[in-house]
């Protein structure tokens, strides 16, 4: 595995001869903060993405009925001022009386009702429905302000969903003239947020505006920043000549190399901090892609978790507080037990277990990934050290989406933050829930254990079910986790921004020194 990157050091080196060498005053000037990521960002509405950046901009521009705390995970009043349990199956939210859009127009029961309603429709094909669907059945307006969740069952989690994932819309927004038009949102959301979209280019430019009619005592507080532009810059070293001359206030997933070394200069502050995020391979034990293909066989599973050198790419390409895992799930979530199966990085086992199944010479093996190449071209080696024949498809996040929903995937690199959530059911839920495309087990046993811890409040009896899910999921390895997460930054000098326990960036947190 490649530890090092010199030509990034020879890139830096450069840039420091030909950028100026004072940035004060950037952003600050005009109260603007210049952010840059490598990812496109091609739409906004993120009742219809799943990807990291999409959640920082949801973040600006959106609101949910609740938030959480991400020091201490306590859920908080947001959009709603409370709710009470009916009984074990409905629960009423109050909203606050003085939340408006980005429009102007009054949030009513009837665009809660709508928005979720919509959400957890087959019709939808959104993203937000998939975290509500196996337990919300549906809501009803009582009156101006008061929404009534009606549950399939008795679902402890209620609470924890309705903080996150959904993105409230106008009554209406995905109809348009009765005509649906799931897209109706995507390049200019009616938002609750803090800020409200100024312009936007898609793949190109983001402009937001701080709203100056966000409803007072949010538990986001009140922004310092007026403005906030967002370019997708997909090169590292553009990203890095910008912040030093000033173009760029703030960098995100930085690589750990040129994170460091632009820290050590005036020009740049690096900032490292933590996430839930872990990082794993996907693998298709099922067999839908190929009923007889070597995924399906367990021991050729095992021997691609012996294969994977997870404490490398943790420490060169993470880098930070990233550890290996060997848990599909993070170690910090309630319910994600560490005393399981765990097979550790030896590629001569990992060929023995394939000579074993029956597969002598090794396989070919089509492994798809849509994020961090470095890591993927890393993990991708690995496994042809160990005999795989792996043919590496990097493709755009909607590509892939797009063929695991048409079950054409055998195996490919996923990440998983969990919202910010320290509960394994955050990830568990997702990934192996019997009605979710993310699940290529086939194991329905599995399925239903998920099911059953969330239909459970006893918090003992919920840490009991994940253990034995846990297990199951580590001893038929139906997935390789790889690595934790450790998030890497560099801002300006200028900037004061904290860092969140949950790694999720707040934007609309960040003020000027």
């Amino acid at each position: 595995m490649i530890k090092a990157y010199p030509f990034r050091a020879i890139a830096l080196a450069a840039l420091m001869s030909v950028a100026p060498m004072s940035t004060a005053l950037a952003g600050k000037a005009d109260n603007t903060l210049n952010v840059s990521f490598s990812e496109e960002i091609l739409e906004l509405d993120y009742n219809y993405t799943t990807k990291r950046e999409y959640i920082i901009i949801s973040d600006l521009i959106d609101d949910t009925l609740f938030s959480v705390d991400p020091e201490t995970n306590e859920y908080l009043p947001a959009l709603a001022s409370g709710y009470e349990y009916v009984d074990d199956r409905t629960i009423e939210v109050t909203l606050r009386d003085d939340i408006t859009f980005h429009n102007g127009q009054n949030l009513t029961a009837a665009d809660v009702a709508y928005t979720y309603n919509w959400m957890i429709d087959p019709e939808s094909e959104s993203n937000a429905g998939a975290t509500h669907e196996s337990w919300l059945e549906s809501v009803e307006a009582v009156d101006e302000l008061t929404v009534r969740f009606h549950l399939l069952n008795d679902y402890p989690l209620a609470i924890r969903d309705l903080a996150s994932r959904v993105r409230i819309r106008p009554e209406n927004t995905y109809h348009v003239n009765g005509e649906v038009v799931r897209n109706a949102a995507a390049l200019e959301p009616v938002g609750l947020g803090p800020y409200k979209v100024a312009s936007f280019e898609p793949g190109q430019e983001l402009i937001l505006e701080r709203y100056e009619g966000y409803y007072a005592d949010s538990p986001k507080g009140d922004p310092a920043i007026e403005r906030i532009v967002i370019r997708t810059i997909p090169d590292i070293g553009t990203q890095q000549a910008e912040l030093m001359s000033g173009g760029v206030d703030w960098m995100y997933n930085v690589p750990l190399d040129v994170a460091q070394s632009m820290g050590a200069t005036p020009v740049a502050e690096h900032l490292s901090g933590p996430d839930l995020r872990v990082a794993f391979i996907v693998l298709d034990a099922a067999g839908y892609t190929d009923p007889e293909g070597p995924l399906t066989n367990q021991l050729v599973r095992q021997g691609m978790n012996h294969a994977i050198n997870k404490a490398d790419i943790a420490q060169y390409l993470v880098g930070g507080s990233a550890e290996a895992i060997h848990t599909p799930c993070h170690p910090a979530q309630f319910g994600c037990v560490t005393d399981i199966a765990n097979y550790e990085y030896n590629p001569e086992r990992a060929k023995e277990l394939f000579a074993e199944a029956g597969y002598p010479d090794g396989f070919p093996l089509d492994l798809w990934a849509y994020r961090e190449r470095p890591m993927a071209e890393a993990i991708a080696a690995d496994l042809e050290l160990a005999g795989v024949d792996v043919n590496l498809r990097y493709v755009q996040l909607e590509s892939l989406n797009q063929a695991r929903a048409n079950r054409d995937i055998p195996a490919y690199i996923g990440t998983w933050g969990s919202g910010g959530t320290a509960d394994t059911a955050a990830i568990a839920s997702i990934h192996f829930n019997e009605t979710t495309d993310r699940n290529l087990s086939g194991d329905a046993e599995l399925s239903r254990l998920v099911q059953a811890a969330e239909e459970t409040s006893d918090q003992d009896e919920r840490l009991a079910i994940y253990t034995e899910a846990v297990n199951l999921i580590a001893d038929q390895a139906y997935w390789v986790p790889i690595t934790s997460y450790s998030v890497n930054y560099l801002v300006s000098p200028d900037l004061d921004f904290p860092l969140s326990a949950d790694g999720l960036p707040r934007l609309y947190q960040a003020s000027w020194k």
